[in-house]
């Protein structure tokens, strides 16, 4: 376990695990007026939080499956990666993949937040790569 510093300028909690196994902490919306997503609508959702991630690490901004595969919610970029020298807002980018407006409330969990070490990489430039039994096999190439 690590120690991240937080500064929480919103009335909720601070993100927690919610099981003894989860990777994930919830994030929640801190919103002065519910927010309404429109199918295919994007918004950048305000936490209230602030974090200092330790060098070697990252936060990774993910979406909650629950919203994703009930409502179409999801965020933007896939997976949203936190620097460990950003010092901003956590703010949530969303979108509305969707069928119906989706309405996010002050203290909806909107994403999960996941802290991961990381590892930086120096090239190696080669003119040949060691082959492997799939080689340049690309999607679908090990079978359906």
């Amino acid at each position: 376990m690590i120690s991240v510093k937080i500064i929480n300028k919103s009335d909720l909690s601070l993100p927690k695990y919610k099981t003894p196994g989860a990777s994930g902490m919830d994030l929640m919306a801190n919103t002065q007026k519910d927010i309404v997503l429109h199918p295919f609508e994007r918004s950048l959702i305000p936490t209230g939080l602030y974090i200092e991630i330790p060098k070697g690490f990252e936060a990774q901004v993910r979406a909650r499956s629950g919203l994703a595969i009930n409502y179409g919610i999801t965020v933007i970029n896939g997976i949203g990666t936190i620097d460990s020298d950003y010092r901003g807002e956590i703010k949530v980018p969303l979108i509305n993949l969707g069928e119906e407006d989706f309405i996010i409330k002050h203290g909806d969990r909107i994403a999960q937040l996941v802290i991961s070490r990381f590892t930086k990489v120096a090239w190696n430039l080669v003119e040949k790569l060691t082959p492997t039994f799939r080689d340049t096999g690309g999607f679908g190439s090990t079978g359906i």
